[in-house]
């Protein structure tokens, strides 16, 4: 049986207080999360990434082998966030306009011909594309002004995407057969990458247990689209002290192989660092931590508890790098813990 869901108007926010309206949303982001948890278990981490993702605007790439729940996990969400979903799923002979749409020809009742703008199915609040590798760069490119401007341009007219658009991307890790790495310029659209791990034995247990008996378990729709659009706005307006931000600034620095006074690892190992995009993600993604855990506050603990999924995807190690098989995600935690111990100072 799933929660009575209510309403929130513009109205009624108008007349609450702003610490009532905090309260509010941060108790829904609470039930959206249990929500959640009572359909996809053994994933608490991979949940709060992709509501941090959504408070922020952001789009995800979800990486996991077959099997993980990868999708299912973006349908609960999807659920329980209320918003519109559809699913594409990726294959070599996609074509562009099978995502975005296509002017057709259509004939009214009085016999006359007029071309009219079909949409595809990217017209969706949450847009899943399953094992987006798998299409070719081509049709990869397709996404890239959806999820950077929020619109599709067809026959030189452009339509807007509704709002709020996130795309939500799977990646099969293992089997790379038929597939087409994709563009540095794409991964950097997306906000988080977010690793799908193999679950647990008692968490593979329960997974047995809950989904293969006759009760069906059905997500409670719990947020609406307004409340996502209200949740960015609140989530921008964390505020972030300035020495923290500072630090933010060293360490994206740090990670410049050509910069100055950079360790002999980043010269070594690192190919390329990171972005002024990746240090925006990092702030941003730090801000959702923040309200996730109910603070209304950035600390160094929230740059820390989202460092791994905003930035993972947005530095590449070198031949050496991979070769000596370094890990980037521990190299990251390095160059990061290097550049905070300054704020002791």
């Amino acid at each position: 049986m799933t929660n009575p869901t209510f309403e929130v108007t513009a109205a009624d926010r108008g007349q609450e207080s702003p610490a009532r309206i905090l309260d509010r949303e941060l108790d829904q982001l609470q039930q959206a999360r249990t929500a959640t948890s009572q359909v996809v278990f053994g994933n608490e981490q991979a949940v709060d990434h992709i509501l941090i993702s959504l408070m922020c605007g952001g789009h995800v790439l979800l990486e996991g082998a077959p099997g993980l729940g990868k999708t299912l996990l973006v349908r609960t969400i999807g659920a329980v966030c209320g918003l519109s979903f559809s699913r594409i799923q990726f294959t070599p002979d996609l074509m562009p306009a099978d995502i975005t749409g296509t002017m057709v020809l259509l004939q009214d009742e009085t016999g006359k011909t007029h071309t009219s703008f079909q949409p595809g199915p990217i017209f969706a609040q949450m847009v899943l594309t399953d094992e987006i590798n798998r299409a070719t760069p081509k049709t990869q490119s397709a996404l890239l002004e959806a999820m950077q401007e929020g619109t599709v341009t067809a026959a030189g007219r452009v339509h807007t995407l509704p709002k709020p658009f996130f795309v939500m991307a799977t990646q099969n890790p293992i089997e790379m057969e038929g597939t087409y790495l994709l563009p540095e310029a794409q991964i950097d659209r997306f906000f988080f990458k977010v690793d799908m791990p193999y679950p647990p034995e008692g968490v593979l247990d329960t997974i047995l247990e809950k989904t293969t008996g006759s009760q069906e378990n059905t997500p409670s729709r719990i947020l609406s689209a307004e409340d996502i659009l209200h949740l960015q706005t609140l989530t921008r307006a964390v505020p972030l002290a300035t020495h923290v931000r500072h630090a933010v600034v060293r360490f994206v620095l740090a990670t410049q192989p050509s910069g100055r006074n950079v360790s002999e690892s980043v010269k070594r190992y690192i190919r390329f660092g990171i972005t002024p995009r990746g240090g925006q993600a990092l702030v941003l993604a730090a801000k959702g931590h923040a309200m996730m855990h109910g603070r209304f506050n950035v600390s160094v603990k929230d740059l820390r508890g989202v460092l791994r999924p905003a930035l993972r995807h947005r530095f590449r190690l070198n031949f050496e790098g991979v070769a000596e098989g370094i890990s980037s995600d521990d190299l990251l935690e390095e160059l990061f813990d290097q550049a905070v111990a300054t704020l002791a100072e």
